[in-house]
């Protein structure tokens, strides 16, 4: 996004002097420079470089280990010639004004968003500090601004040179250009660069990185919440007389939400311990008391019924109707799809303490427009009065960014029933992680195809029922058009392909099992479904799947012409043949085309991934590395989700509990993955997310192209398979 620059003022701080060169955005919006940073001034930074020449990147996007702080640092360093090695990043304080998501309007990370939508802020603020400083050193040596060059942040000019440091004294006092002049591609250096290392290896690998579960201060006390059993059960009463034996138990308390009791104790262990000792009677009336299969069923029943929701007006599942059943042939398949749980490595945790201006809240926190608000509330402060200091998160895939903030939520109100004198550390257990909800959603689907007697699509019904994500939440004035929850159909309305006569049913299924996005959100489902589909109608039409593909695509709209480009560099880096005994499946999401190519060997009901080639199309590649490990990275998580992975229940209770019933797909699991990143200059794309959804139907299709077996229930042991 380019940044309408006006004439930047010096904003002056209180300090005497400059001590450090400041470069952002102010309260109008407006990239500015400054001396300093303090009460009295509204510029907040995304540069800062001090006097000894170091330069700080400002992290306005969280870091959960998909490279954000690499991407930043790129663009920034790229555009002022730092020295890599050097530079330094801090995350922003919360505000959403200054520091918001350009797509969002309001400062939160999600949606493979990051560099997409920081790519010009940030390469102009960068820019708009080489700028000022090229210039204070012109005028410190006496020489034409023309005749300096900037390299590995020393600034020279024939026999003159200094690092950056030696001028942001005179920097921080000139006025800027009206816009500043930004790197062409041919000029890049660090954009692209494929030996750059990340910004945050250092310090993970040395222990040094702080993660949100690191924190630990003075006089902290930790809580453990008992939460219901049953999804929707809330607190009658409770005893605490067996905690009370528990070394280091302090106290426990009822939620004013009654959704859990809360005990206290002076160290992880001892909450956790006295949580478990509770005995507390719960009110089901309301709660979730179904079993998985009855679920299953519930949502396979809608689809029986006239769709809630029509996604298009002109083409419906009525209508659609006769050409389909006038059809020379037709395709028919249900799909379901089971809950799923995050399980990212680092547990939900959340530490608040007790501030001269209110609190301080230490968390890896992924939308912080969310989490001051609500903490505020709960609390009786101002949003004003809640300072979040971002830190380090150990995954997330979604989970961190709950509409509701619910982890917290219950931090504040376990601060606020503590009595809000000490710091409170909340702690998730994994065992509270993996029954604690938030899941993504239980979804079915029901299509059918009618094909004329040449193959092609003359038709084709869509049906879902799946429960909404944004509904209630607020999102849900960004999110839903028309009734229709977009995060519930993304891969199936916004398709590339040409199909005509394409109707898309959608009704909503209710239940207290609280749902949330899962890495690449309703792609996980919708891309399963359209990819086999699009398998099926090859194979009907004894067609080779590829060749499909590319006929339905149109070389002349523009997201079709990428994928075009992704599919030919996918076929040329698996030596594709027709009639090969491999799967192949593409899929657009976030605006990144990913098409996928899986070699599989299959021995009787034994399965095992042996490679996966994968190509993308996601603009211009801004760190190649950090986008390869996202595509391993996504096409890892996305085998496990279809391969084993489901959160049951029985009588409206969460059967797993850990890892060893929720099992992660482990090394000797995860095939080998080579990538091919499509060479372009448009604007990037996401990476974080669009490597997930064509990996699990390539997989099946790979296998269907073997056994002569499709695989519509997941996750795939569900059919029988064992994966080795």
């Amino acid at each position: 996004m380019n940044i309408s620059v006006s004439r930047r003022g010096f904003l002056k701080g209180s300090a005497a002097g400059a001590t450090a060169l400041f470069v952002g955005v102010n309260a109008k919006g407006v990239l500015a420079a400054g001396s300093s940073v303090t009460a009295n001034t509204d510029l907040n930074p995304f540069v800062k470089i001090d006097a000894d020449g170091v330069v700080t990147v400002i992290i306005k996007h969280f870091e959960m280990g998909q490279g954000t702080t690499t991407g930043l640092t790129t663009l920034v360093a790229e555009e002022i010639d730092a020295n890599w090695d050097s530079v330094k990043t801090d995350f922003a304080p919360a505000d959403d004004v200054r520091y918001k998501n350009l797509f969002f309007g309001a400062q939160g990370t999600g949606g493979s968003t990051s560099i997409a939508n920081s790519f010009m802020q940030y390469r102009e603020a960068g820019a708009a500090a080489r700028d000022l400083l090229v210039r204070a050193a012109a005028q410190s040596w006496g020489v034409d601004a023309s005749t300096i060059s900037v390299e590995n942040g020393v600034i020279s000019s024939g026999g003159n040179s200094g690092h950056f440091g030696e001028f942001v004294a005179i920097a921080a006092t000139l006025d800027a250009v009206e816009k500043p002049t930004i790197k062409t591609p041919d000029q890049f250096k660090l954009i692209g660069n494929e030996k750059l290392h990340r910004k945050d290896n250092h310090g993970k690998t040395t222990g040094t990185a702080i993660f949100a579960m690191d924190v630990n201060l003075p006089g902290m006390i930790y809580a453990a919440i008992m939460h219901s059993p049953k999804f929707g059960g809330t607190v009658v009463s409770f005893d605490d007389s067996a905690a009370k034996d528990v070394g280091g138990f302090i106290a426990a308390q009822v939620l004013p939400n009654k959704a859990g009791v809360v005990a206290f104790g002076k160290n992880t262990w001892s909450a956790f311990q006295a949580r478990d000792a509770l005995s507390v009677e719960w009110d089901f009336s309301v709660a979730e008391t179904r079993s998985t299969d009855a679920l299953i069923a519930a949502h396979q029943a809608l689809l029986d019924e006239k769709p809630e929701f029509e996604i298009g007006h002109e083409i419906t599942t009525e209508n659609v109707a006769p050409l389909i059943e006038g059809a020379s042939k037709t395709i028919e398949a249900d799909f379901t799809f089971p809950y799923l749980a995050h399980a990212s490595m680092e547990s939900l945790n959340c530490t608040i303490e007790p501030t001269d201006f209110g609190v301080r809240v230490h968390d890896g926190c992924q939308f912080p427009t969310i989490t001051r608000p609500t903490v505020a509330a709960i609390l009786g402060l101002k949003p004003e009065q809640v300072e979040i200091k971002t830190l380090y998160a150990g995954g997330s895939f979604g989970r961190r960014a709950n509409p509701t903030a619910d982890y917290n939520a219950e931090a504040a109100m376990a601060f606020a029933v503590s009595g809000k004198k000490v710091p409170v550390k909340l702690v998730w257990s994994r065992e509270d992680d993996m029954k604690g909800g938030y899941y993504r959603a239980m979804s079915a689907h029901r299509a059918k195809i009618g094909l004329d007697a040449d193959g092609k699509i003359v038709g084709w019904d869509h049906r879902l029922a799946i429960k909404s994500i944004m509904k209630g939440t607020s999102f849900e004035g960004m999110m839903v058009r028309d009734g229709v929850d977009a995060t519930s159909v993304e891969g199936v309305s916004e398709s590339l392909y040409a199909i005509p006569n394409q109707a898309i049913g959608l009704t909503d299924f209710h239940n207290p099992v609280p749902v949330l996005w899962w890495r690449s959100v309703g792609h996980t489902h919708t891309a399963y479904a359209m990819e086999t589909l699009m398998d099926m109608v090859a194979t009907e039409n004894g067609q080779d799947p590829i060749a499909l593909r590319l006929a339905m695509l149109d070389a002349a709209q523009p997201n079709q012409a990428r994928m075009i480009e992704a599919i030919k560099h996918v076929r040329e880096i698996s030596g594709w043949k027709e009639g090969d005994k491999r799967g192949f499946a593409c899929h657009f999401s976030f605006n990144t085309c990913v098409a996928v190519v899986a070699d599989v060997s299959v021995d009787d009901t034994s399965v095992h991934v042996n490679k996966l080639f994968m190509a993308v199309e996601c603009g211009v590649a801004v760190n190649p590395d950090v986008i390869r490990a996202q595509m391993e990275g996504g096409a890892g998580y996305g085998l496990t989700a279809i391969l084993r992975n489901q959160i049951t229940l029985t009588d409206g209770e969460v059967d797993q509990y850990n890892f060893p019933d929720y099992e992660l797909l482990r090394n000797p699991e995860m095939p080998e993955v080579e990538v091919a990143i499509v060479p372009s200059n448009g604007a990037p794309t996401g990476v974080g997310e669009p490597g997930l959804p064509p990996t699990g139907p390539a997989v099946a299709n790979a296998i269907f192209a073997q056994t002569g077996k499709r695989i519509l229930d997941l996750p795939m042991t569900k059919a029988g398979f064992d994966f080795v």
